[in-house]
């Protein structure tokens, strides 16, 4: 195997000016995956465990995990990107508890996602299909298990550029605990998203520079893909055969950058949205601009959102922090960066890749999804969750912040 180390790029949602910046967050190490396309018998100093198969972390609940996609076409407005496409059109991935396990693993990517993600990523040769081969968790059109209107919804929505699969390590853990995950691919946002006829879109947003008003536009472009995801989950005709077992006054989102922004977005738009979470997005001006009293959590990295840092992604949160009048919470992950929680850190662990993260991968991954999941159990199923209200030793990583005084213990 070859050894590769390359710098911690990042992008929180909101404050790239150039596409090289918006493109790079977290994308340039999982371009690096490709190092281990030429194997050999000995890498020294590569960790134990490192392989040439990327794998998911096995979910953590008792349920096994089904997984199906869906073609969504909203013809009340064209899409926003490319207005000579009169409908918006968008995939979305459904996890979900299983009767059973399933014959065959659903894919990670496709073999030209794949090529695709790591060619805008700068690798021009070696395995580019290795994407393709990551070995995940949950069966392809399992029998979903539940009694009718028993399970809560999230909703995820990813990074800008980013596809929806970079999340499946968090979805795939929260539908073995007893929920159902819609995972959006918000169309033309992303270098490669693959529909059932075989066209694959690319980014139109991504070239140029960028100023605020470009992801104004994503989060609130965001905010109505997920309120129609929604209508088409939980509305008279729903276009899943298993959307019988949604709850629909149990409904929260999480998003991952742009998708953290998003979330907030769309929870002002959308009353169905109980609770949201927010992961290391920095906020575009003018999305919240009055009150929010649903709970509300923000999850990131000290580098970037220490409160009272003066850098302007923290000011960022400070300001939205003011206008949350609910429950809220801001926790703070050290050593972690921006791909430290998404499949991306974890994935590029395994193969002998320094993503710039002082946090293991696979420990990035486990903090966010015990704090996500702590989350939406207090918030949709009314558990307690002492974790989220003082230290813990189990997971002394994490901080919690008080912003009106600046501190993180």
């Amino acid at each position: 195997m070859r050894h590769v180390t390359v710098a911690a790029g990042r992008y929180d949602g909101g404050r790239p000016s150039s596409h090289s910046r918006v493109r790079r967050g977290g994308m340039i190490a999982i371009a690096a995956l490709l190092a281990f396309a030429e194997p050999s018998p000995a890498c020294a100093g590569s960790p134990a465990g490192a392989s040439s198969t990327p794998y998911l972390p096995e979910p953590t609940g008792s349920h096994p995990v089904g997984t199906t996609s869906l073609y969504l076409k909203d013809t009340s407005r064209p899409d926003p990107w490319v207005p000579t496409v009169k409908a918006r059109e968008l995939m979305v991935s459904l996890w979900y508890p299983a009767k059973s396990p399933g014959r065959r693993r659903a894919p990670y990517m496709t073999p030209k996602e794949s090529e695709l993600f790591l060619k805008d990523a700068g690798m021009t040769g070696g395995s580019l299909d290795v994407l393709s081969k990551t070995r995940t968790n949950a069966f392809s059109d399992a029998k979903p298990a539940g009694r009718k209107r028993s399970l809560p919804l999230v909703v995820l929505s990813p990074g800008f550029t980013k596809p929806r699969s970079t999340l499946t390590a968090l979805a795939e853990d929260l539908a073995s605990r007893g929920y159902v995950v819609a995972g959006i691919d918000h169309t033309y946002e992303n270098v490669a998203m693959t529909f059932p006829d075989g066209r694959v879109t690319t980014c139109v947003p991504c070239e140029g520079d960028h100023d605020q008003s470009l992801f104004t536009k994503v989060s609130k472009g965001r905010a109505a893909d997920v309120s129609f995801v929604l209508d088409q989950l939980t509305g008279r005709r729903p276009k899943w055969k298993g959307a019988a077992l949604i709850d629909p006054s149990r409904i929260a989102m999480a998003g991952h950058s742009a998708g953290g922004a998003s979330t907030i977005a769309a929870m002002v738009e959308d009353s169905r949205l109980r609770a949201g979470i927010d992961i290391d997005g920095t906020t575009p001006v003018g999305i919240l601009d009055s009150a929010l009293s649903r709970p509300f959590m923000f999850l990131g990295k000290p580098a970037t959102y220490t409160p009272g840092s003066g850098k302007p992604e923290a000011a960022t949160w400070e300001r939205d922090w003011k206008l949350l009048t609910g429950w809220k919470r801001w926790l703070l992950v050290t050593g972690a960066e921006h791909a430290s929680f998404t499949d991306v850190g974890l994935l590029a662990d395994q193969l002998g890749i320094d993503s710039g993260a002082e946090l293991p991968g696979a420990r990035g991954m486990e903090i966010t999804r015990r704090y996500v999941r702590a989350f939406f159990d207090l918030h949709l199923r009314k558990k307690r969750q002492p974790l989220l209200d003082k230290w813990s030793a189990r997971y002394p990583e994490v901080k919690l912040c008080t912003p009106e005084t600046s501190t993180c213990r």
